[in-house]
């Protein structure tokens, strides 16, 4: 079975390969793919470019040895074990060996024309492999256990997740550029996106169709919104869905599931999940103070 990227192109050499996807989604417009897999050889060179971002974790197995090298110059030469944290620039050439190798791994892959704040710095960094970075792997991690579970994450969630991510890189960077500061969003433009979400509570609202509502960039939209609202934008949809529920599991008694899939969430799952964050307890206790025969 091929074990070659997901995206990209060049050659690939392997002895005894295996390469089975686990699980696979993609978010704005495909500008955003997580590949989760199991990938293993008993030998393998590969030569790559892609042209996309990828930060890639390693969840479960190992290797005996992996020896990288990105744009001519060494880069690492050790052992793959879990917890380690690769990222690879668009455009950059990497050269590999491995050696019997056994891992199941995710990835997730960034378009560079993709608009979340912190990307824009990504296409700078150096190629990065096998470190480590407890914040990064555990986004990833939770982000393959809910996809595992059955549970798609709306746009704006994995925009923010990604958004993380790529601050979190960026700020290993050793000659950071300064970040500018923004003021808050105005009264008249936070109504104007209250009003978006709102109308389209059923809907994957991104983090692209609110900076839109403002005509600005999506990282000036993003750092704006949270100086003026304190949390940020993905958190203040999950806040206004959840604010909606309650009204409905109030004063209806609409199917929980079907009130999930109405106010947007994935599965009733995640809706029960968000709301038990939010408030504490499940929709189904939070009906039965208003409906006990429920």
């Amino acid at each position: 079975m091929p074990i070659r990227p997901l995206w990209g192109e060049g050659k690939v050499r392997a002895r005894d390969p295996h390469s089975e996807v686990l699980h696979r989604g993609s978010w704005a417009d495909s500008s955003i793919t997580l590949d989760h897999r199991r990938w293993g050889c008993g030998e393998a060179e590969l030569r790559w470019t892609a042209p996309r971002h990828v930060i890639v974790l390693t969840e479960k197995g190992r290797t005996s040895r992996t020896h990288v090298r990105a744009e001519g110059s060494g880069v690492y030469d050790g052992e793959d074990r879990p917890g380690a944290l690769t990222f690879v620039p668009a455009g950059a050439e990497r050269w590999g060996a491995y050696r019997e190798a056994d891992l199941i791994y995710c990835a997730l892959w960034i378009d560079p024309a993709v608009q979340i704040p912190g990307c824009e710095r990504l296409s700078q960094l150096p190629t990065m492999v096998n470190g480590r970075d407890t914040v990064i792997a555990t986004l990833l991690s939770s982000l393959c256990a809910e996809v595992a579970a059955g549970v798609r994450p709306d746009s704006a969630y994995i925009e923010h997740l990604v958004a993380l991510a790529a601050m979190r890189m960026v700020s290993f960077d050793t000659n950071p550029k300064p970040v500018s500061r923004h003021a808050p969003l105005n009264r008249r433009l936070l109504e104007r996106v209250n009003e978006f979400i709102e109308a389209h509570m059923d809907a994957d609202i991104s983090l692209t169709d609110l900076a839109a509502l403002a005509n600005m960039p999506v990282d000036t939209f993003a750092r704006r919104f949270k100086a003026a609202m304190g949390r940020a934008p993905y958190a203040h949809v999950i806040e206004r869905r959840i604010a909606r529920a309650e009204t409905l599991l109030a004063t209806t008694d609409t199917p929980i599931g079907h009130l999930a899939l109405a106010l947007g969430f994935s599965s009733q799952s995640h809706f029960t999940s968000a709301f038990r964050r939010l408030k504490g307890m499940t929709p189904k206790a939070y009906r039965s103070q208003f409906f006990p025969e429920s």
